[in-house]
């Protein structure tokens, strides 16, 4: 069967979300985050390293994807409370589509950067395997905790990181 190229990657993705039926445990990692540039939905590029000194969340997220959705709201509501003291998310769209993010974007607005990854490479590089999976990065550019899916709960659990890394 000859699939239109990142179609594969679209239904391993898919598979992926419809096949966790709960979500894989949220876990510390460490070693520096891998440098990223993507084009933003905005229009200009934006690099990963350019927010050395924040405490970065990286999202990786589709339109498709339930738990996405549902997640979205709540990530601003953490963006919002603590972007004033050094905190970002960079939401990572994995569509080919850059008009699927903004047509969700426009039911559930976000003031955080939307970054388009349409033919998954960074999504490669971080070794996606869920969605949505979230990565927080601390200020010296380090990873430290990565969460595979999500659930309603799992706020309490970026809350109480976020606080820890802002301290650091």
């Amino acid at each position: 069967m000859n699939l239109l190229p990142g179609y594969k990657t679209f239904l391993s993705l898919m598979a992926a979300c419809l096949l966790l039926s709960s979500p894989l445990q949220a876990s510390e990692i460490e070693g520096p985050a891998p440098d990223f540039t993507l084009k933003s939905l905005g229009g200009g590029n934006l690099k990963l390293s350019e927010h050395r000194g924040e405490v970065v969340m990286v999202n990786f997220w589709a339109s498709w994807c339930g738990p996405c959705r549902q997640e979205m709201p709540i990530l601003e509501a953490l963006y919002s409370q603590y972007k004033d003291l050094g905190f970002t998310i960079l939401g990572v769209n994995v569509e080919e589509d850059p008009e699927a993010p903004r047509k969700l974007l426009q039911s559930i607005p976000v003031s955080f950067p939307i970054l388009l990854d349409a033919e998954n490479k960074v999504s490669e590089l971080y070794r996606v395997v869920a969605m949505p999976s979230t990565y927080l990065i601390d200020r010296d550019g380090n990873l430290r905790y990565f969460h595979a899916g999500y659930l309603p709960g799992f706020e309490q659990k970026y809350d109480a990181q976020i606080r820890e890394l802002l301290r650091d």
